[in-house]
Order: structure tokens, then sequence, then C-alpha cells
């Protein structure tokens, strides 16, 4: 299904019946990627899948975006179809545009679910250096190569240190503003029941982010999934599953 939203053409589906559950996708992912995961959970739950905008079927914003663009929107969205959800699973960046969200009250939920949330902006300080220093010695040392060359060299340096910047070039704004803004602040403000799930070899977002959320958020519930990168519920979906049917 497709709708208007803040003057951008918007993808969305709605599948099942029940409580509403929200998902939001993290950055350079899609609802795409999430059909099969949902396929158990569309038996108890109206399950709602949205292309954040610049992914999947959803415009990019012609603007620099912030995670409270991003949030503001997500709100705006709900209200267009009269849902307020009761629970919403916000993985990697999705996850701090809802914690984000709901603690400025752009929307609500009863319940949050975090997988391999990101928002713990602290410790990108010393890889934002890194990506700076490798890229302005790059520039120099291959400003003699034709252009795709250069492209591609300067794609293996952002993959060395980690950078999704790349993953949608035409965001890099967006991009630098999101990785950048920190809500741990936001996290302590949240009252609602939380369950943290978060891969053990997950190095974008590492366990350690999943444990400083536990602590910052009163009364939430952490689990680590053996085995799991950062698609924790692509990698070990039964797993994940589990925690999130019980949660629910």
């Amino acid at each position: 299904m497709q709708i208007v939203i803040d003057s951008l053409l918007t993808r969305y589906e709605r599948m099942g019946k029940g409580r509403t559950v929200l998902i939001l996708h993290g950055w350079g992912d899609s609802s795409a990627s999430w059909q099969t995961f949902i396929k158990d959970l569309v038996d108890t739950f109206e399950v709602i899948l949205i292309d954040l905008p610049g992914f999947g079927g959803t415009q990019a914003p012609k603007e620099t975006w912030g995670l409270g663009n991003y949030a503001e929107f997500v709100g705006t969205f709900l209200k267009k179809i009269h849902v307020q959800p009761y629970a919403i699973i916000g993985h990697s960046n999705g996850g701090s545009i809802a914690i984000r969200g709901l603690a400025n009250k752009s929307f609500s939920a009863d319940k949050l679910i975090l997988l391999d949330s990101a928002g713990i902006r602290t410790e990108y300080v010393g890889r934002k250096k890194a990506i700076r220093l490798l890229t302005k010695t790059g520039k120099i040392l291959t400003r003699p190569l034709p252009a795709h060359v250069r492209k591609k060299l300067r794609k293996k340096v952002y993959d060395t240190v980690g950078s999704d910047m790349l993953v949608v070039e035409r965001l890099q704004e967006t991009f630098k503003l999101v990785v950048t803004d920190d809500v741990q602040q936001n996290a302590a403000m949240l009252k609602l029941p939380t369950l943290l799930v978060y891969g053990e070899d997950d190095l974008s977002t590492p366990v350690q982010y999943g444990r400083m959320f536990h602590h910052l958020i009163a009364g939430s519930k952490f689990e680590t999934v053996p085995g799991a990168g950062h698609f924790a519920h692509l990698d070990k979906p039964a797993e994940v599953l589990k925690y999130v049917k019980e949660f629910l």
C-alpha cells in the first residue's frame, strides 16, 4: 500500500489481525527483509511494516533529516492511518527512532522491543575521527586515479572503519546527522515495558550497547543470542521470535 506522508510517497504493509505491532527497520534496510520473520507473528497480531524515507519504496526527503524528523514522520504516519500500536519493534537505527519518538511523545505504544538497537553514539567519536583521517589521506593518494576507481577505494575505506554511509549515498548528510545523535537521555525517560535483544557477535551495535540501554531503561529485560550478528532476527529467527512472542 502507498500513502503520502509529509509530501513523501510512502510504502507500507498491513498483515494479520489482532493488536498492532509496528516494525521500524534499520539504516539501509527496508520492510522486504522482514517478510519471513513476521510469518509467525501475523497469526496473532496485526503487523505493520513501513519503508522509512529514503529506503525501499518510500521517497527520500529532499532536506537533511535527523532522528527527530524520522520520529515525527512515524508519528504522522500512525495518525494518518488511525493506529496506536500495541508494540513497536525497532531494529538498529529503527530502535533509535523508536526511543526518540517515544521519549518525545511523537507517538506512543504499550511495549517496546529493541533488536540490536543503535543510539549509543558516545563511542562513535573515535570512528568519526578515523573516517576523516582515512578519507583525507585517501583523497590525496587517489587523486590521480580515474573517478570509478576512486569511488571503489573510498567504499573500502568506509567499510574498514565500519561505516554504513555509502549504503545510501544520496543520504550521506542525513547519515552523518543520525549517527552522531545519542539517545541515551531519551532511553532513560522511557517508562514502558521494554525488551532488548542483541546478537552476541554483533560488531555494529555490540552487546555492551544493549547492557547500557538495559541499565538506562527501568524494568527492561535483556537477552543475548549466541551465534547471531547485527541482524539477529535473520541469523537466528527462531531464538529471537521466542523472546519476542513471550514478551508480547
